[in-house]
Formats: C-alpha cells, sequence, structure tokens
C-alpha cells in the first residue's frame, strides 16, 4: 500500500528575494509565473505531492510561504511550528538579503530545537548575472555551514526551481524509512 507522507516545508528570507514566486513556479510544475507582485502579508500555503523515485510513495510538502517584512516576523512564526523542512531565499543581486539567511534560519530552527528539519539555502535570481553580488562559492560555504544544501535557481525563468523541494521531499523520505527500519528492528 502506497505512503503519503505530509511534510510542512517552511519558506523565508527577506521581502522581494521571490519566496513566492519559487513557490508558484515549484506548485505550477514551471508554467506559471507571476507577473504581477502582490507582497505576502502573513503566511500562504500552497500544497503539491512529490512522487518518491523506485517507490509507490508520495511526499505532501505543504510550503508556508512567509512574508519578509521584518513587521510581519512575530505573525509568520506563529505558523512555523514542528516544520519538517526548511527553504532559505537570498537574491544573488542582494547583499542585504544574503546577510540575513542566517537570522531566518534561526528563527525557524529555534521552533523546534530538539529537531533539525532538513534544509536548503536556495539563491534566487540567477538570470540577473550582470548584477550578481554574491558568488555561487559564498552560498555555497553559507549552506554548509549551516548543514543546507545548496541550490541556484530563476524563478522568472523557471529553471531549477523544482530541484530544491525535490531534494527536500527525498530526503524527508529518507529519514522516514531509517525511522521505520529502527522502529522494526526493534520489534
Amino acid at each position: 500500500m502506497p505512503v503519503v507522507l505530509r511534510a510542512k516545508c517552511i519558506v523565508v528570507g527577506d521581502a522581494a528575494v521571490g519566496k513566492s514566486a519559487v513557490c508558484q513556479v515549484f506548485h505550477s510544475d514551471s508554467s506559471h509565473f507571476p507577473k504581477t507582485y502582490t507582497m505576502t502579508c502573513g503566511v500562504e500555503l500552497l500544497v503539491k505531492t512529490v512522487n518518491i523515485p523506485d517507490s509507490k510513495d508520495s511526499v505532501e510538502v505543504c510550503m508556508y510561504d512567509s512574508a519578509g517584512k521584518e513587521i510581519f516576523s512575530e505573525l509568520v512564526q506563529k505558523f512555523w511550528d514542528h516544520p519538517s523542512m526548511v527553504i532559505v531565499v537570498y537574491d544573488v543581486t542582494n547583499e542585504t538579503s544574503f546577510s540575513s539567511c542566517q537570522k531566518w534560519l534561526e528563527r525557524v530552527r529555534c521552533q523546534k530545537p530538539e529537531l533539525q528539519p532538513v534544509g536548503v539555502l536556495l539563491a534566487n535570481k540567477i538570470d540577473l548575472d550582470q548584477r550578481r553580488v554574491i558568488s555561487p562559492k559564498a552560498g555555497k560555504e553559507l549552506a554548509d555551514s549551516n548543514g543546507l544544501e545548496y541550490f541556484e535557481c530563476s524563478a522568472k525563468e523557471m529553471e531549477n526551481v523544482d530541484s530544491a523541494f525535490y531534494y527536500l521531499a527525498n530526503e524527508y523520505y529518507k529519514l522516514y524509512q531509517e525511522t521505520v527500519n529502527q522502529m522494526q528492528s526493534l520489534g
């Protein structure tokens, strides 16, 4: 019988880094990039099922697209209890958004310090290469120092957006499998 796991994915980062665009592009199977910009004022929830390769199982990824404005930070954190996974997004053309990644990650991790969610650092807007100020090397170093996987994407060009989500779903599934195996070995 196929297993369907539900995973809470917290998507965080400064305002205007493209969190909503990333979530909407993934949700629409790269068929929709939001051309009009509406600032998220709380948390928007999108859900997409990811099939796990070589199995009949799937992970239902519940994306909690969180507002990036500091004024909403206390409100959005109320939605973050028991996260399964986290995506920290920054804009490769914006040094401040990169510097804020540590703060966002700490806010999510303090929700349940004893359980660290599987995580990704996602560099967005790589289509703006002429304006890029954060190198892939700097992004990778930040990800490595925080136990995250590093991915780059362009939501606007719908390029490589899915990779981060598929990675997280597969890692979450692996953790589930390890838990099942441990429980079976006890019995």
